[in-house]
């Protein structure tokens, strides 16, 4: 026991002498990246318990703050402690490195902050459009709109900081934007025309995403799922995606379908000319039934009357509006109009006309039937026509 504390001793005298030689910096260095290492462990293990209470929670907005902050904070606190090491470990030396940690210090600084707020406005914006922060959310369009001219702002602040500690001149910066503005503006003519065009969108709001849009001056028909600041996605109906420039919004109309407040039912129906005198029993009574459908909306306009005489048929038409939008729903109802209407005729006495041809012959003029014999008893080809005699 003896030998191994004189050992232990003899270690000990060699290593105070080895930090009395000026290597007491090493010592220094290694006890600031322990204590960052702790220090990061404990942040961490705070913030996660942090986030799982306020998960638990109806509150959503201390669910954002920490979840944004939970990440970067956790790298403040190894920016920090590195930072430091590398200082003390610079002024032992007398490297000329130690110029460049404090600026460096603060790009990083700078970096995380911006990271921190990004992401909380990206929560902002899932919160908003939650269900559970508010009986009526807000429209997901002007949301995005907002977050990303918030995310936008905070990115070029950032920017015109980090060249602020790095010794450029801000004003410099500022006034050689106004100069190059005219310069960019004329060679990204086409990008900036899509940029005010998506901010038009933004403003004028003619559809949102989730809407179903049209154009009938181009074939632009689809779901919106996402307008950005140069091009709108769309969703096809057969599922493909169609990417639209903004700039096409600003010349061009567009029907947004998905903001109808009925959708409308225009059929015409045609009758046999020896059925006239029950048009009018067939018209009240489809009438009545319109009026006392359910699904059918009586403060809307709703017409059926006699409308021409046709070649074969005599014609009334049905004009009337559905309380559903919704297209599947909608094409059920017009069949439980339609076949109601057929029953209504079938129940008066009448039949539904189709195209048919009269032919009229002259007194003493018969008709030959294909089927029947010759004179030498034998049958005429079923495929030939009537001889008329």
């Amino acid at each position: 026991m003896s030998d191994t504390t004189a050992q232990f001793a003899g270690w000990t005298a060699q290593f105070m002498d080895w930090v009395g030689r000026g290597n007491y910096w090493i010592v220094q260095v290694f006890a600031i990246v322990l204590a960052t290492l702790v220090a990061a462990l404990v942040v961490k293990i705070v913030l996660d318990r942090l986030v799982l209470k306020a998960e638990q929670t109806h509150n959503l907005w201390d669910d954002a703050l920490l979840g944004a902050a939970r990440r970067p904070f956790h790298w403040v606190v190894w920016l920090v402690g590195l930072s430091m090491a590398a200082q003390v470990a610079a002024k032992a030396s007398d490297n000329e490195l130690i110029q460049i940690i404090e600026p460096v210090r603060r790009i990083g600084v700078v970096v995380l902050l911006t990271w921190f707020l990004v992401l909380l406005i990206r929560r902002a914006e899932e919160n908003f459009m939650d269900p559970q922060y508010s009986e009526k959310p807000m429209d997901e369009t002007t949301v995005r709109a907002i977050g990303k001219l918030l995310r936008m702002s905070v990115i070029i602040t950032a920017v015109l900081v980090l060249m602020q500690s790095l010794g450029y001149s801000i004003s410099g910066v500022l006034a050689f934007g106004g100069i190059g503005g005219v310069a960019v503006g004329f060679a990204a003519k086409d990008l900036l025309a899509n940029f005010f065009g998506g901010l038009m969108v933004y403003l004028d709001r003619p559809f949102s995403v989730g809407d179903w849009i049209r154009s009938p001056d181009q074939e632009i028909e689809g779901t919106v799922e996402d307008i950005g600041w140069r091009v709108t996605r769309i969703r096809t109906f057969d599922k493909r995606p169609l990417y639209v420039p903004n700039s096409t919004f600003t010349h061009i109309a567009i029907e947004n379908p998905s903001r109808m407040s009925n959708r409308r039912i225009n059929e015409t129906i045609g009758i046999r000319y020896s059925d006239a005198h029950l048009m009018p029993e067939i018209i009240e009574k489809v009438t009545d039934f319109l009026k006392n459908h359910s699904e059918i909306d009586t403060n809307q306009t709703l017409i059926v009357n006699f409308n021409r005489f046709a070649s074969s048929s005599l014609d009334f038409f049905i004009y009337t509006f559905t309380k559903t939008t919704n297209w599947v729903h909608f094409h059920e109802i017009k069949q439980d109009v339609l076949l109601g209407v057929l029953d209504i005729i079938e129940s008066c006495g009448a039949e539904c006309a189709f195209p048919t041809s009269t032919l009229h012959l002259p007194d003493g003029v018969t008709v030959k039937n294909p089927m029947d014999q010759n004179v030498s008893g034998e049958r005429v080809d079923s495929a030939s026509s009537p001889v008329v005699e």
